[in-house]
């Protein structure tokens, strides 16, 4: 059987995608080459279905959810509000998997930061 081998990209429809890409770059560092192309650090991916009455993206609009691992939560999440980011006061601690806090990008995206454990 054919596998997947790992996320090839994540595509997003924005009102103004410049600013959105600067977004991204700016406040969570994320450089992309000219066409987009982002080499991430190695690392566990995490693929999971939700129930559809999930509160956990924030809008019911929103059908996923973005996931990115950092390093330190703290420091991202300091770093995000500095910036004027919509930062969540809620951080969540899982045992045996890490700590997540949560950012909302200018289009109104709900996105999950992942401290690993």
């Amino acid at each position: 059987m054919e596998r997947v081998l790992g996320i090839g990209g994540y595509f997003v429809r924005a009102a103004d995608p410049t600013a959105l890409h600067d977004w991204y770059r700016d406040c969570l560092g994320l450089e992309t080459d000219p066409h987009g192309l982002w080499e991430p650090e190695p690392g566990p991916t995490v693929f999971a279905a939700f129930e559809a009455d999930t509160d956990y993206f924030g809008s019911r609009q929103q059908q996923t959810m973005l996931n990115f691992r950092v390093r330190d939560l703290d420091a991202m999440l300091a770093q995000l509000r500095a910036k004027g980011a919509a930062v969540d006061d809620e951080t969540q601690e899982m045992d045996g998997v890490g700590r997540f806090g949560w950012v909302t990008d200018p289009e109104g995206t709900r996105i999950e930061l992942w401290q690993p454990s």
